[in-house]
């Protein structure tokens, strides 16, 4: 009961970090849209909430990080060079990313984005489509968790079009094998095929 009540307050204390962050950011007109686990949980996913990501362009991060700071976030540049870090007063990690898997992060990414409510905010959450295609471009043999993967992508699946899914996968053999796996659980009634250009974000 301990572990799941600490579990439960962990989870608020993220979602009023991504509340506190989001508004600032929408507030000093930051192009960003809510991805990750977060963004899951606003398009209707069980909470599975360790920080909140948000992905914004390379132009707007200095804007970004100047509101976050002015907000009470403490910045950090972690070794990574596609994302900068950013903690509240308690810690909680705010991720604004402006890379995914050495794509950069772009107004297109962001324009198709869609206002959904997350913790009694209207925020711009990453369309459902780029938000599977986020998670599945940085697979590699260094990091390939599908276990993680498999529930947050059950709850989105009839939201997402699975053969633009496809189109982006194909020349990730990480990717594409994960979307054989989800056919083969019968996630997906059947195979995507790539059908489109592969261009993304």
């Amino acid at each position: 009961m301990r572990m799941g009540s600490h579990s439960h307050a962990v989870t608020d204390a993220i979602l009023e970090t991504l509340k506190r962050a989001g508004i600032g950011l929408k507030t000093a007109d930051v192009r960003f849209a809510l991805a990750g686990g977060c963004a899951a949980y606003a398009r209707g996913a069980a909470p599975s909430l360790h920080d909140v990501d948000f992905v914004v362009p390379q132009e707007d991060i200095p804007l970004a990080s100047e509101t976050l700071t002015s907000l009470g976030f403490r910045m950090a540049q972690p070794p990574e060079d596609w994302l900068i870090k950013a903690f509240d007063e308690e810690d909680h990690l705010v991720d604004l990313i402006f890379r995914v898997a050495d794509r950069p992060v772009t107004a297109d990414l962001i324009k198709r984005a869609e206002p959904l409510k997350a913790n009694a905010v209207i925020l711009p959450v990453l369309e459902a489509t780029d938000l599977v295609i986020s998670w599945l471009l940085p697979l590699s043999e260094h990091s390939c968790d599908y276990g993680s993967l498999l529930p947050q992508v059950r709850a989105l699946r009839e939201q997402v079009d699975w053969n633009r899914v496809a189109s982006v996968a194909a020349p990730s053999p990480y990717a594409s094998t994960f979307l054989t796996l989800l056919h083969r659980l019968e996630v997906l009634p059947e195979p995507p095929t790539p059908t489109t250009e592969p261009i993304w974000p």
